[in-house]
């Protein structure tokens, strides 16, 4: 026999040794792979996975910054929120846990809590039966409330209690403690949380704050991890916005101007009350103002404020302006005499006055203070058609006053070149010409105020949760007549009252000046024509170093025109105004102006 030799076949590898080192191959392939995965996981993405990992179980709560107040200018709280939580359970979790475990901060450790421990102890947070509890956490529903509106102190208390599937959800609640003092000009919520109206909607950004969040670590069967990560990240609250509103004040212009309204059937009116010394608004009052707890009880064209958001044809309010043009620019004084016939036509156009008179020699102080459309365009037109229009702009009529509220109106002021051939005169008197209240009040603050205007200002400053106010900048002041100029017409205005027909704005121991409006009010339903009156007095008191401006404003009073008089409400508030800043009695003599000439 042939001996055997470690080959066969023709030195061909028998088909069993193959199949060895096949295997043996795949093996040692496999083992790479498997060995290249765990490098890559262990040595390379370590991290990354355990971050994936760690983020799977974890779970967030919105902790809900408190929404900035709003205070008036005394530090009062006219809108406030607190925070309040919803206690919420994922049924399906606590119905299976019949055992938990919770750190035990005494005992440093872990200990076991039965599931009836933890809804005894649940219960007596809330205040609740324990067997309502038991009932609102069984079942299979992922997401039921417990309890609604639960305080920060037990919300606490629940969240340290760790029961499985309770967890908490906050919520602000506004609160209006004044009710509808302001209620306009505080604005509303809409949902809740968003600012709909007034310095709610304008301030919105700065008075919400940013939230924070609670993250704790849940385990794979939805419960709390009592040793894992819990972080609080804590909200940042918003900041409070301090207006120059006094509230007392504010209470007491809309409780006036809303009787007078109901007494003469008026569709609305306003009060707005300034500070000629600063521009501050310390009463800004409408009829029907909402209550801001409860907007929805008003008609949304009540919900605004019409003192910015209303332009109107002002009236004979604005001779005063043409009056203090004339001067400024040289072209008549307060004594210069005019020959009035009981009309007046020019260039086809016929001017007639409120009452019935002949021929008289009347001064400008006597056109003003008997308010004659007549005398008041006979001395305009010594004013080219620019130069109305110029001073007009330099009142600030066709700007919106900014004092952060919405939809503020500019009002209509045609260019001068646009001009019919009567409305080149009636702007002389406050027709052909709209305006806001508030437009009409910071012309006659630059009046008051030596000639300079200031800007109206409603907001005061910004507080921070520290206390750290920050006051709100004012624009430039604007000087637009001269002090002489200033003085002079504060002259005519007294007089009005001393000498003409407002004596009934008059304020014992106070020396007043003053000036009424009337306009004919454009339907406002698609109708041409007019559909009755808006009544206005605006004043400034007291005439030896004027202090405030008061305006107050009716539109479409029923009745004569001629019977109405809003000079006893004018009186009132600004009387209030006097008294609550212990403004001091005036001592200097009155303005006499004569009203005739001689």
């Amino acid at each position: 026999m042939a001996q055997r030799t470690g080959k066969a076949n023709n030195g061909k590898v028998p088909n069993a040794t193959k199949r060895l080192r096949l295997g043996l191959g795949i093996m040692l392939t496999l083992l790479l792979v498997v060995g290249g995965k765990l490098f890559l996981v262990q040595g390379l993405d370590v991290g990354g996975m355990a971050e994936a990992a760690l983020n799977s179980r974890m779970k967030q709560t919105v902790l809900p910054a408190e929404r900035g107040s709003i205070l008036d200018s005394k530090g009062t709280v006219l809108a406030n929120s607190v925070i309040r939580y919803n206690v919420v359970v994922d049924q399906r979790v606590n119905t299976k846990t019949e055992t938990f475990k919770r750190l035990d901060d005494a005992k440093e450790k872990l200990v076991d809590v039965s599931r009836d421990q933890g809804l005894t102890e649940l219960a007596a947070a809330l205040g609740m039966e324990k067997d309502a509890i038991r009932e609102a956490v069984t079942g299979q529903q992922p997401y039921y409330i417990v309890a609604k509106d639960v305080k920060p102190d037990v919300e606490d208390r629940i969240s340290r209690l760790q029961i499985p599937g309770i967890v908490t959800e906050g919520v602000s609640k506004r609160v209006y403690p004044n009710g509808s003092v302001a209620g306009g000009i505080i604005g509303f919520l809409q949902d809740g949380t968003t600012g709909q109206a007034g310095i709610e909607q304008t301030q919105d950004e700065l008075l919400k704050g940013a939230d924070g969040k609670r993250l704790f670590e849940i385990g794979a069967d939805g419960l709390r991890i009592p040793v894992g990560v819990d972080e609080l990240t804590p909200p940042q609250d918003g900041k409070d916005v301090k207006l120059t509103l006094n509230s007392d004040l504010q209470y007491f212009a809309q409780q006036a101007i809303q009787s007078q309204s109901d007494k003469l059937g008026a569709e609305w009116g306003v009060i707005i009350v300034m500070d000629a010394k600063t521009g501050d608004l310390v009463a800004m009052a409408d009829t029907n103002a909402p209550d801001p707890n409860d907007p929805g009880r008003v008609a949304a064209k009540d919900r605004g404020v019409r003192s910015v958001t209303a332009a109107y044809e002002p009236g004979s309010v604005q001779k005063m302006m043409t009056v203090a043009a004339l001067i400024e620019e040289g072209k008549a004084s307060p004594l210069d005499a005019f020959t009035l016939d009981p009309t007046y036509t020019v260039n086809g156009q016929t001017f007639s006055d409120s009452f019935t008179h002949g021929t008289e020699e009347r001064t400008l102080a006597g056109i003003l203070g008997s308010s004659m459309n007549t005398g008041t365009v006979k001395a305009g037109q010594r004013l080219t058609k620019a130069e109305r229009y110029d001073w007009l702009k330099k009142f600030g009529i066709g700007e919106a006053p900014d004092i952060g509220l919405p939809a503020t109106a500019s009002g209509i002021l045609t260019p001068w070149e646009q001009w019919d051939g009567r409305q080149e005169y009636t702007v002389l008197f406050g027709q052909g010409v709209s305006q806001s209240t508030l437009q009409t009040v910071r012309a006659f603050q630059s009046v008051a105020n030596n000639g300079v205007m200031l800007q109206p200002r409603l907001i005061d400053a910004y507080v921070s949760a520290d206390g750290t106010e920050e006051k709100v900048p004012a624009a430039e002041p604007r000087q637009i007549v001269s002090e002489e100029t200033a003085q002079q017409v504060q002259d005519i205005l007294e007089s009005a009252v001393t000498e003409g027909q407002i004596k009934d704005a008059g304020i014992d121991g106070y020396r007043v000046g003053a000036k009424t409006g009337t306009s004919e009010s454009p339907c406002d339903d698609g109708k041409s024509g007019f559909c009755g009156y808006t009544a206005s007095i605006v004043g400034m008191a007291p005439m030896d170093d004027p202090r405030f401006i008061v305006e107050v404003v009716l539109q479409r009073p029923k009745g004569s025109i001629y019977g109405i008089t809003n000079g006893p409400v004018f009186r009132s508030v600004m009387s209030q105004a006097l008294r609550t800043y212990n403004v001091q009695p005036s001592t200097g003599e009155p303005a006499r102006l004569a009203q005739f000439a001689k």
